[in-house]
């Protein structure tokens, strides 16, 4: 079983999925700080960390220096230049899906590799500024290799504010972005059977039989999958958040900060980033607001 933790990094939805060089900077920052270190403490070290980007960044400095930083302290990785590795529904249908086709396709010459003489890989959606409880490697590898099913996910967890190390539980009420899929290794190294496979099976709202899974709110509806009730995400806010900010409706009561000891995270210094002005205006506004900004900036950038 070769157990890929997959980043992607840039690519993914408005502005082509890269936001400049100082939104780069200070997000690599927080991936550095907090995720590697939850990744650290994992009680399980049999993953490899697997961060995908655009082809654009091959030749960036900053993307250079981190794969210097991971290798320098022993953190197994492995990073790909061809985008995203799941369906982007940023874009029209038979855009996204034909782009999600080239970008498995293009990763697979330096996967293969490191997936070896396998014959299962289990891929775990790992969001750059995300991190998972110190046993959820070690959990998964043990469920798969006992459960019948396609995929698990994980439906609650905590929020915490990275500036301020404030806590807080949470508990989003649509299936949360930490999931992890099984597949044969032959399945998953081909791209048609790879996007087949991980298709919708019937249709779901605007979605028809046969999409791609279009986020992570639908992935029951493409594979045989179960959840887990306990606590084992921590969704990381820092102001550079497209979407999730530390006051989100989901978020409830504030926790003592020794959960971070399951996280990796206790001894982990608050965040100091310099966020723009009109960064800081934005989060400064009511979160319906905010709500309403970005969709207007959704709909504007389409």
């Amino acid at each position: 079983m070769k157990h890929l933790m997959y980043c992607p990094f840039t690519g993914l939805g408005n502005f082509g999925g890269f936001r400049g060089n100082k939104w780069l900077k200070n997000r690599i920052q927080i991936f550095k700080q907090f995720v590697v270190s939850s990744l650290q403490a994992q009680t399980c070290q049999n993953f490899t960390l697997w961060i995908s980007w655009r082809y654009e960044e091959k030749s960036n400095r900053q993307v250079k220096e981190l794969k210097e930083y991971l290798d320098d302290i022993g953190v197994r990785n492995v990073f790909t230049y061809a985008g995203v590795c799941f369906y982007d529904d940023k874009y029209e249908d038979s855009i996204a899906r034909e782009r999600l086709i080239m970008a498995i396709h293009g990763s697979m010459a330096d996967l293969i590799g490191e997936i070896g003489e396998e014959d299962t890989v289990l891929m775990t959606i790992q969001p750059s500024d995300d991190c998972y409880r110190n046993d959820i490697v070690h959990d998964l590898q043990e469920d798969f290799a006992t459960m019948d099913v396609e995929a698990l996910g994980i439906s609650r967890g905590y929020i915490m504010n990275y500036q301020t190390g404030e806590v807080k539980l949470y508990n989003p009420s649509t299936n949360p972005p930490f999931y992890t899929i099984k597949f044969d290794k032959e399945t998953f190294i081909d791209p048609l059977k790879h996007v087949q496979y991980t298709s919708l099976k019937k249709d779901v709202g605007k979605y028809k039989a046969g999409t791609p899974i279009p986020s992570h709110e639908y992935v029951g509806d493409a594979l045989k999958y179960e959840t887990t009730t306990e606590r084992g995400f921590l969704v990381g806010t820092h102001g550079v958040n497209i979407s999730t900010t530390f006051n989100i409706p989901f978020a409830g009561a504030k926790v003592k900060d020794v959960v971070l000891k399951d996280f990796g995270l206790y001894d982990i210094p608050t965040l100091k980033i310099k966020l723009p002005l009109k960064r800081r205006l934005y989060l400064s506004l009511p979160y319906r607001m905010q709500r309403k900004i970005r969709y207007w900036l959704t709909e504007r950038f389409k």
